[in-house]
């Protein structure tokens, strides 16, 4: 365990708690799973039920689209692990995807638990649908949640995702329903100087002081 005491939910800027798990490609560290990379941590309710099987299968045909963004899948749900394999394994059978990233075999909660994935509101025994976005210094940067009814939508985390690069690498904010080409917004002036600063620029973009289109390559 990380030496930072989590008593509460993890939210966003902390850092991810660390933990150390049995997974379906082995033993995992969080801290050395993600050196360098981000990491996509995302529970599930249980294995051989059909809307976890549809994301999982998601997951696992866009798993080149994430390796191109340097970001590592990584799954859990209060399962044993022999009840994760026989599910990756008929799953392949059935359908010819295999689940080609690590699944954590949480069945103690220990996981769930440390990431508030385990919702009693919701049920105790299964976690909820959640998606922690980690950076490479170990940051969480975003945190979604789904109920158990509905299923997530992969576009959606892969535009997350790469709206946080683009936000990581250039001072600037992504608008509402951005996609990757599309025109950002320039973060707006904390003081009268840089207003009177960014009017007298007069960018093409320039809508007012606090509201400047750009374009990011």
């Amino acid at each position: 365990m990380d030496t930072q005491e989590t008593t509460r939910m993890p939210l966003l800027g902390d850092l991810a708690p660390d933990f150390k798990a049995k997974t379906t490609e082995g033993w995992l560290t969080l801290s050395e799973y993600g050196k360098d990379s981000w990491v996509i941590l995302f529970s599930h309710p249980a294995d051989f039920t059909p809307v976890c099987t549809t994301e999982m299968t998601g997951f696992a045909k866009r798993k080149p689209e994430f390796d191109a963004l340097n970001a590592k899948l990584l799954g859990l749900s209060i399962d044993s692990i022999f009840s994760h394999l026989a599910w990756v394994r008929n799953v392949e059978e059935r359908t010819g995807v295999r689940f080609n990233f690590p699944i954590i075999a949480d069945i103690k909660m220990d996981v769930a638990n440390l990431y508030g994935m385990v919702q009693p509101g919701v049920a105790s025994t299964v976690a909820v649908r959640a998606v922690y976005f980690i950076d490479p210094k170990r940051v969480i940067r975003l945190i979604l949640y789904y109920p158990l009814s509905v299923g997530r939508n992969m576009d959606e985390i892969l535009r997350a995702l790469k709206a946080l690069q683009l936000t990581d690498r250039a001072p600037v904010a992504t608008p509402l329903d951005w996609q990757p080409g599309d025109e950002v917004l320039e973060h707006a002036p904390e003081t009268m100087e840089g207003v009177d600063k960014k009017l007298a620029e007069k960018k093409p973009g320039l809508v007012d002081f606090y509201m400047v289109k750009t374009k990011v390559e």
